[in-house]
């Protein structure tokens, strides 16, 4: 009896510890279970496909100016006597609205009319010193006349012997004395009457000069040249200003500020799609809640350059009326281009999304869909294929007008294709999943995208307008399914859809958070794309 009793007790204990062993290796594994590392779903953030309308817009930064802005100066020098015009005067066509110190100006007024007077005298006396010339030609054109006859006299006197020889030579000296005097007398005509004119030029002189000095002594009085607004005052009473090289501004004018302009620094890349008469709207820090509307009427094609990039005056005119935008100030510009009306909106972090997968099961994902292959290409004899609708990093293949074949294309490029089609038939279906992978490797390498694979064999950037991209539907049993879709219009923030299977309400991938092991450092929040 006392033997089974003491089997008995043995086999309770060891039965008790079997249990206890079974309890700390189930309890191991639990924990093994709860701290063991192990790969986590990565969880995917989405956004809806929408239906509506885009518009692309062109923005731009500009400066807020009055249609008509006059400087006024002063064509004079002297010191500023008097202001009768400031800051936001309203002011006529003729106003006076300043005056520089009249003194000097009426000092020079009255010296030139004494010039004047002097020099109308002057021709007075010349007119009578022309006068007595005119007279003593007269008188010596008759002394002429009589020494004349006495010579004709005495010369037949003589011929008959009564005159003696000595008269004779009297009288033809005093006939040719006569005739100096004759010659005498019309060079001093002719003398005065040329100082008589040159007299006469100088009373003109003498006139122009007091009309300057009248001209000047007019602009000493500065008067609005159009009706507006001063919005500069440039000088004060007592300031000298000096106009020797070029005229120093006083006031600043706006002819009208019920109808202004924008000047929109518009970028190069931008000028081409606007378009005159097309409509704006813009906005200002001083009235932020405010959007103003305008209308373009002009893009200049002065350019302007700045540390490499290029700009041109796009002008806006927009309407005033209430005065409550003001010159100078800036204005941030939207200018319409282009719209797409009721169409499929795709969310541009669609676009971008690159899903964290390994290559093989993107490749897979890709095959599954038949997205591995090359998208759809223009008919032949259109031309070269757009780069825009060709991935990152992958060469062009020009084509000849019309033909839709490559250029240099020969016996060489034949036999190529033919080896590498044959070789591509001869690999397995891994080895051509890894040639895939590659060739997307290498392509996105070349595009700048260090560890990333582009999303097919055709993604680009999003707004490449016509470029076939992949993006990402997010299904209802949280897989992923690669949708190819031609891009279209955007606006930086949804892209039309040209072509595709995208429906409204479809889920697209717009970011993950990155695959990582639960057992490694605690607390730390996933990463985010």
């Amino acid at each position: 009896m006392s033997q089974r009793l003491e089997s008995l007790k043995t086999w309770v204990r060891r039965r008790r510890r079997a249990a206890l062993g079974l309890g700390a290796a189930a309890a191991a594994v639990v924990l093994l279970a709860a701290f063991w590392p192990r790969a986590s779903r990565a969880q995917y953030f989405t956004s809806e496909v929408e239906q509506g309308d885009i518009q692309a817009i062109v923005n731009a930064t500009g400066t807020i100016n009055a249609v008509t802005t006059i400087q006024v100066g002063s064509q004079v020098s002297g010191m500023v006597a008097d202001l009768f015009a400031d800051f936001n005067s309203q002011v006529k066509k003729g106003e006076v609205i300043a005056q520089i110190d009249p003194a000097i100006f009426r000092t020079r007024v009255l010296q030139a009319e004494a010039d004047l007077a002097n020099a109308e005298a002057g021709v007075k006396s010349l007119d009578a010193d022309l006068i007595a010339a005119q007279a003593n030609l007269e008188k010596s054109g008759a002394a002429l006349r009589e020494a004349e006859l006495n010579r004709q006299r005495t010369l037949r006197l003589f011929e008959q012997g009564i005159a003696s020889l000595e008269q004779r030579d009297s009288v033809q000296v005093a006939y040719e004395t006569a005739v100096a005097n004759q010659r005498v007398a019309e060079a001093q005509i002719s003398q005065t009457r040329a100082r008589l004119d040159q007299q006469r030029a100088q009373v003109k002189q003498r006139q122009a000069q007091l009309e300057q000095a009248r001209l000047d002594l007019e602009h000493t009085i500065i008067r609005a040249p159009i009706d507006g607004i001063v919005i500069a005052r440039s000088v004060d009473r007592g300031q000298t200003v000096a106009a020797s090289l070029q005229a120093p501004t006083l006031f600043t004018i706006a002819q009208d500020l019920t109808k202004m302009l924008v000047y929109a620094k518009t970028d190069e890349s931008d000028v081409g799609r606007i378009r005159v008469g097309a409509l704006a709207s813009f906005k200002v820090d001083s009235f932020p809640y405010d959007t103003f509307g305008g209308r373009v009427t002009q893009v200049r094609m002065n350019a302007y350059q700045v540390q490499n990039v290029v700009t041109y005056d796009t002008i806006i005119e927009f309407d005033n009326s209430e005065r409550k935008l003001l010159p100078g100030m800036t204005a941030y510009v939207s200018i319409p281009v282009a719209t797409a009306r009721d169409v499929t909106k795709i969310p541009n972090g669609a676009l971008r999304f690159v899903p964290d997968l390994p290559e093989a099961d993107r490749t897979a994902l890709l095959r599954k869909y038949n997205l591995l292959g090359e998208p759809p290409r223009p008919e032949a004899g259109q031309g070269t294929v757009l780069a825009q609708e060709r991935g990152p990093g992958r060469r062009e293949t020009a084509t000849q007008e019309g033909s839709g074949q490559p250029r240099g294309s020969g016996r060489g490029s034949d036999r190529d294709r033919a080896r590498r089609r044959e070789r591509w038939q001869s690999m397995s279906e891994e080895e051509r999943a890894r040639m895939r992978a590659a060739g997307m490797a290498r392509r996105a390498a070349a595009a700048g995208q260090e560890g990333k694979v582009l999303q097919g064999p055709t993604q680009s950037g999003p707004g490449a307008e016509g470029a076939y991209q992949i993006v990402w539907k997010l299904n209802p049993d949280n897989s992923l399914q690669p949708v190819r879709v031609k891009a279209g219009l955007t606006d930086f923030a949804y892209t039309a859809q040209l072509e595709g299977t995208l429906r409204p309400g479809d889920k697209l991938v717009i970011g993950q958070t990155r695959r990582q092991l639960t057992g490694q450092p605690f607390g730390q929040p996933p990463r985010r794309f």
